[in-house]
């Protein structure tokens, strides 16, 4: 690489970590702990590439884009955060970031995407969303990297024209998913009409939706449940909108190319709908952000009136294990029932085990049976992963990520069942003891020794 890049973070190993990384690679680097210093070196037209934090002690980081982008346009700026709301995404689009990228982020990506920059020394525009006019509090709360990619495809979309068609099981927040590409786009002043089976029963029904909606955003939702004589005028509707063409959005929870090859779906709707498809994963695909959802449903919970409350490490654990057979939906109404019934501060592993433990064993919408083989539940979430990305490829290190994401659970569950006993854990596994101690240190593996009952 050829070029300076000015790096902005108040944490000072980033900063050391990021300026040995781009000096190794051939950049003069430029590393400071304050905002005011770095807009100083770019009014004095320092730099080719900014790599800059959010929240940093003088200032926030986004603020700053709009007046850099003033003084020097076209001068590439990729944000780090370590805040995980898909609000930091999509104002980084909107403040016309070149690229997003979550904390902890993974160094060898950055580089990549640093290199990109300098050669580019470019960035694509965001039109720029009211603050008033938005919602704040959305519960798409992930630091996952199955939940940043589906915040960046997001962003991407959010101010096309194309059909999008948002799948996922029941309470992962398909809904909501579809009311942030609405509220975040140019069409955000417009209506947002939701479009149900009964509306269009007569025959003046899709045209009374589309006067409703005005340009604005139409959202079918569940439209694998919709019957087909319904879907054909969907078909019309999207063919002949009239004067003022909406934004069309659909959700659902059954697999529709499937529900296409058996008939149910007629293929010119799906293919009308499937302009970009987004997935959005189930909770326990990214059990990493369960504590994250339940501080975030806690606090707001606490800023709504209900008195402070936290989980206790017991009952936080059996959050982090429980299938959550309704997803997001489910934690939430969990933890506004635990935070209005819990008799102390800090909510019991008691407490959490009376209000789940009367609710459904998992049971996902879209299966392949009990009789499902590993690499076939692997493939179907390895091709989700995928889709996920859209036409880009995911961050480099793709291999590494998923042997640890198989992996660290192998060991775990193994450690469990022989009472962490690592010897026995070993003999299990058929590795060397040595290999096995590297693996629990490598994969931040907690090991508990007791009893086991065998």
């Amino acid at each position: 690489m050829d070029g300076t890049v000015l790096v902005a973070d108040d944490d000072r190993t980033i900063r050391t970590v990021l300026t040995q990384a781009l000096t190794r690679a051939g950049c003069k680097v430029h590393a400071t702990s304050s905002l005011t210093t770095l807009m100083r070196w770019v009014g004095e037209g320092k730099g080719d590439v900014v790599i800059s934090d959010v929240m940093m002690p003088d200032g926030n980081g986004l603020e700053m884009l709009p007046k850099i982008n003033q003084d020097r346009p076209g001068l590439p700026v990729i944000v780090i955060s370590a805040q995980n709301t898909i609000m930091t995404a999509i104002q980084a689009a909107e403040a016309e970031a070149y690229d997003y990228l979550p904390k902890p982020f993974d160094l060898p990506d950055l580089m990549k995407r640093t290199a990109k920059a300098l050669e580019q020394k470019a960035h694509l525009p965001a039109r720029p969303a009211d603050e008033d006019e938005r919602p704040d509090d959305l519960p798409l709360v992930g630091r996952t990297a199955v939940m940043q990619a589906l915040y960046r495809v997001v962003a991407r979309v959010m101010n096309t024209d194309l059909p999008v068609l948002i799948w996922g099981e029941s309470g992962t927040g398909k809904s909501l998913i579809a009311r942030a590409i609405h509220d975040f786009s140019d069409r955000r002043t417009l209506p947002f009409i939701t479009v149900t089976a009964a509306e269009l029963q007569d025959l003046e029904g899709p045209a009374r939706v589309l006067a409703k909606v005005k340009g604005g955003t139409l959202l079918f939702d569940e439209i694998g449940d919709i019957p087909e004589e319904l879907q054909a005028r969907i078909v019309r509707m999207m063919d002949t909108p009239g004067e003022y063409v909406p934004r069309f959005l659909a959700t659902s929870q059954t697999d529709l190319a499937g529900a296409m090859e058996a008939g149910q779906v007629r293929k010119d709707l799906y293919y009308r709908l499937s302009g970009a498809t987004l997935t959005v994963p189930a909770l326990r695909e990214r059990v990493d952000d369960i504590p994250l959802l339940a501080e975030h449903f806690l606090i707001r919970g606490e800023k709504t009136g209900q008195p402070r409350r936290q989980l206790s490490a017991d009952a936080a654990e059996i959050f982090r294990t429980y299938s959550w057979p309704g997803n997001v939906r489910q934690m939430e109404n969990a933890i506004r029932r635990l935070g209005l019934t819990s008799s102390a501060v800090e909510i019991t592993a008691g407490e959490v085990e009376q209000v789940l433990g009367s609710q459904p064993e998992q049971e996902p919408i879209r299966s392949a049976g009990d009789t499902e083989k590993l690499g076939a539940s692997v493939a179907r979430h390895l091709k989700r992963y995928f889709d996920l990305h859209g036409n880009m490829l995911p961050p480099p290190g793709l291999y590494q990520r998923i042997l640890r994401e198989v992996e660290a659970p192998l060991i775990e569950i193994a450690l469990d069942a022989t009472g962490g006993n690592q010897a026995k854990c070993a003999d299990l596994l058929g590795i060397n003891r040595n290999t096995l101690r590297k693996k629990i240190t490598d994969l931040d593996i907690e090991v508990t020794r007791r009893r086991k009952l065998m």
